[in-house]
């Protein structure tokens, strides 16, 4: 498997913030492609989740797989998430640093509460303090998303303040547009409510390999 280094640049590290009115979740964003073009850092959203604690969750779950070598386990990755703007919803994807899995979350219209959803796609910066943070939403606070930066008009001289150089695997950028081929063709065939799908994963038979004698694939059914 090919790899080329990336450098990816963000303003300010991304942050979970407490405020008199709830709280505060910023994600910064890095260079992205825009209707407009190029842009250094846009900005997607600004406005409330209705479903905080969900969504925190569902974050940390496409930046648990952008962290991981599921191949080589003993290895780290340190990518991160992608997020997309289709202007009814925001799109969190990652590819973990093999490349072997796939995650992602739709933050969907009646999860967002507030202004427009803009478009594009771009890094965004989820760090080893903000997944702590996330992790110990334990209430449903209101929860304020701003992804892109704090005010757009503001530049600096200096550039952005965290920089990060990750190793990236070639098909990692290929996946992207094969995943979105594949799911293109998807049909909804049966939904599950959370705590259910929750119970399911839980009743999952843990670890365990075909290469020592361990039941080789498993095929769930209703």
């Amino acid at each position: 498997m090919t790899r080329s280094s990336q450098a990816v640049a963000y303003r300010q590290p991304s942050v979970l913030r407490s405020a008199a009115d709830g709280r505060h979740l910023g994600l910064e964003t890095s260079r992205g492609a825009t209707p407009a073009g190029v842009e250094d850092h846009p900005r997607f959203f600004a406005g409330f989740l209705t479903s905080p604690q969900v969504a925190a969750a569902g974050l940390l779950a496409v930046a648990d797989v952008a962290a991981a070598r599921y191949y080589q386990p003993q290895l780290r990755a340190s990518l991160d998430p992608v997020v997309t703007g289709n202007g009814d919803r925001l799109r969190f994807e990652s590819f973990s640093g093999c490349g072997g899995v796939y995650a992602r979350l739709d933050v969907l219209g009646p999860g967002l509460d507030g202004g427009e959803v803009g478009h594009g796609t771009t890094n965004v910066d989820v760090n080893n303090p903000l997944r702590e943070a996330l992790s110990r939403l334990g209430s449903d606070d209101p929860l304020h998303l701003r992804v892109g930066p704090e005010e757009l008009a503001v530049t600096t001289l200096d550039g952005p303040v965290v920089e990060k150089k990750v190793p990236l695997p070639d098909r990692w950028l290929r996946g992207f547009a094969e995943a979105q081929v594949i799911a293109a063709g998807f049909e909804l065939r049966a939904e599950l409510p959370a705590d259910e799908a929750v119970r399911f994963l839980r009743s999952l038979p843990r670890g365990g390999t075909a290469r020592r004698g361990s039941p080789g694939p498993r095929w769930v059914v209703p």
